[in-house]
């Protein structure tokens, strides 16, 4: 299961200690929360009639060839808060905030205890325009169209997004409609779930505070009736559990909706590494990536290598691919400094680089490493899996090259032939066999 299900199943039920919430809350309708309310269970219940948070975060663009934007905060945990408490007064979701604070109880974290926000973000690559859904960040990036003789500008928001298997598809569409109010047509098979849970739902829910979407609603321009909404569940936002809708926090959509026109490009990308640089420290960003994109109990890092090369644009020492592994292995989904001096990587890089490889793949699953060998090895091309230890993913080679030129067209044959997509790495030693 998707570590974003956590606590989390279907689309409007948490269960703790087998306490079903949605019962919870049609039984205490008027509770009331004070400090030091004890309990898991007790404690989600009274975030959810808390109040919203202080709304979205808006930088300026940074300057070409750059991509970070905002800065890390800390927040001290006051009496009787949860991280749903913190993640709604900052405007972030739950699971960012807990993959940037491991090890701390999101329903009961100790009183004064200073959490990390992760308020600081490298822009997804490609066109700065409309919207931008990056689905392992659980995060929307918008790029109001520029006004006249001001800077631009990007704003970005927390989303909730469908739960594993129900995800909205990766794809570039538009908003072709806005609602306010709309009535929610209840899907058959949302109505058939509901049925064999015992708790049937009419067809359609008018608006109104039992009306799932919320007040706002942006229509996307994709099969299946997708939209961006409101909530009347706030503590979703940030976390895998709809039924494939982006929702987000109801003070959010209510001020992209004012901003957003019907046409706007809407790109929806998979895309759990980043890569980018300000001034001249390169950073890199991870999170864990969706359950769907990857083989059950596998990581294939070979996206992270392809990011990092494509943005860094020079070869990188081997300590760098090193801490690269190990910030992705993290997933903490803060922007970390992957290189702090890149002209002295580079020349350390050159002095001991000897030959050019063709990295094919990375893998935790040496299984997954001997199968891609083979296929290599039937194209008749020389191959190397080298790893730095049992540790250490397993990194499949083809090679070597006098000159990078030369391993980049390998890398095109090998393309053309598999559908694998490789990088030209410079490597100053053949490595070792995986085992």
């Amino acid at each position: 299961m998707d570590h974003r299900h956590r606590y989390y199943v279907y689309d409007i039920t948490l269960l703790y200690n087998g306490i079903g919430l949605t019962k919870l809350i049609n039984a205490n309708q008027h509770v009331r929360c004070a400090r030091g309310v004890a309990g898991r269970a007790a404690a989600a219940l009274c975030w959810l009639f808390g109040a919203a948070g202080s709304g979205a975060a808006t930088y300026p663009l940074p300057p070409p060839g750059e991509s970070l934007v905002g800065q890390l905060q800390e927040a001290q945990v006051r009496p009787g808060e949860t991280l749903l408490d913190i993640a709604r007064r900052y405007d972030v979701g739950l699971v960012e905030l807990e993959d940037a604070n491991p090890g701390v109880d999101p329903w009961l974290p100790a009183a004064g205890r200073r959490v990390v926000i992760p308020s600081q973000y490298l822009l997804p690559d490609g066109p700065q325009r409309g919207i931008v859904v990056n689905l392992p960040e659980l995060r929307l990036y918008y790029y109001p169209p520029a006004a006249r003789d001001q800077p631009r500008e990007v704003m970005t928001y927390p989303l909730g997004i469908g739960s594993e298997g129900r995800a909205i598809p990766v794809a570039e569409t538009r908003i072709v409609g806005k609602e306010i109010d709309p009535p929610w047509v209840v899907p058959e098979s949302i109505l058939a779930e509901h049925v064999a849970d015992g708790d049937p739902l009419p067809k359609v829910v008018p608006p109104g505070p039992d009306n799932p979407l919320g007040r706002y609603a942006l229509r996307l321009g994709l099969a299946g009736s997708f939209l961006i909404h409101s909530t009347n569940h706030p503590y979703s936002v940030g976390m895998r559990i709809s039924h494939g809708c982006l929702r987000m926090y109801p003070e959010d959509v209510a001020k992209l909706f004012g901003k957003v026109a019907v046409g706007t490009a809407v790109r929806i990308i998979d895309a759990p590494y980043k890569a980018g640089w300000q001034g001249d420290v390169l950073y890199m960003e991870a999170h864990p990536p969706l359950a769907e994109s990857r083989p059950a109990d596998e990581v294939d890092l070979t996206p992270m290598v392809s990011v990092v090369s494509k943005v860094a644009n020079r070869p990188l020492s081997d300590g760098a691919w090193h801490k690269a592994l190990r910030i992705a292995s993290s997933g903490s989904g803060i922007p970390t400094p992957l290189l702090a001096g890149p002209e002295e990587d580079v020349k350390a890089e050159r002095e001991t680089a000897r030959r050019w490889m063709v990295q094919v793949g990375v893998f935790n699953n040496v299984d997954s490493a001997r199968w891609v060998t083979g296929m290599m090895q039937r194209l008749a091309l020389p191959v190397v899996a080298s790893t730095a230890g049992s540790s250490h993913p397993c990194r499949v080679w083809v090679g070597p090259f006098d000159s990078r030129q030369a391993a980049a067209d390998t890398g095109n044959r090998i393309y053309r032939r598999t559908g694998l997509q490789s990088v030209p790495v410079a490597v100053d030693d053949e490595g070792v066999a995986c085992r």
